[in-house]
């Protein structure tokens, strides 16, 4: 019996495995190889180098070609399970990074719960808990709460995204009971102009919260710099 069952395995594997989001392709990872290769292709060497004031930054990747395909699917496509090697990409890349020698606490940037409701999960926080459990740090899924729905920030000036943002954020219950005793480090999956991030920083340092910087998937490639 033992002897049939382990010819059955190749056969077996065959059926099992699933579907590549990107190219339909089949696959026994979340993506397949050649996809992830395209994708690790938008890698940038220095994921450290909009680390600074105001508010530092850390992205893992440029934001365009198959990282924003990849992206756009994760969110758009109803496929959450890529939000777990992307998740791991950024955990590595952190760790390797000198700035992941503080501690800190990991907030995602949450959703307006009606949208989550709509999309039927927080693309941020499935990052997040694939971030944590690769680096070790503490995740706090309800550190901020996203109390009004906004309107899409793309195509709006620079004042019109603050004041789309403003009094998007309250603090989480998470929170309300302790507040965090280490700095908060933000994760959001795209950091574009920073308005979001921004808004949800100053939600916790108007409770005396200390805030870090950000982590990120990705970003454009003007985003974060010193301009």
């Amino acid at each position: 019996m033992q002897r049939w069952t382990q010819s059955l395995k190749p056969l077996l594997g065959m059926f099992l495995q699933s579907v590549c989001p990107a190219c339909q392709r089949s696959t026994p990872l979340e993506l397949c190889l050649d996809c992830e290769r395209q994708v690790k292709r938008c890698q940038l060497s220095e994921p450290g180098a909009g680390w600074h004031a105001p508010l530092p930054v850390f992205a893992w990747g440029e934001y365009g070609g198959a990282l924003k395909r990849a992206i756009a699917t994760l969110k758009y496509d109803n496929q959450p399970q890529l939000a777990q090697p992307m998740g791991r990409w950024l955990a590595h890349a952190w760790l390797a990074s000198p700035l992941s020698q503080t501690a800190v606490t990991v907030v995602p940037i949450p959703m307006h719960a009606a949208k989550r409701h709509k999309r039927g999960f927080d693309q941020a926080e499935l990052l997040a808990e694939t971030f944590c459990g690769v680096t070790g740090l503490p995740l706090r899924r309800q550190g901020l709460e996203r109390v009004r729905a906004t309107d899409a920030q793309f195509g709006l000036s620079a004042a019109a995204r603050q004041q789309n943002l403003a009094g998007a954020f309250q603090l989480g219950q998470e929170f309300r009971r302790y507040a965090s005793k280490t700095p908060v480090l933000l994760l959001d999956d795209i950091y574009t102009t920073g308005a979001t991030v921004n808004a949800a920083a100053q939600t916790l340092r108007r409770h005396q919260i200390r805030v870090y910087g950000v982590v990120a998937i990705a970003k454009p490639a003007f985003a974060g710099s010193r301009e």
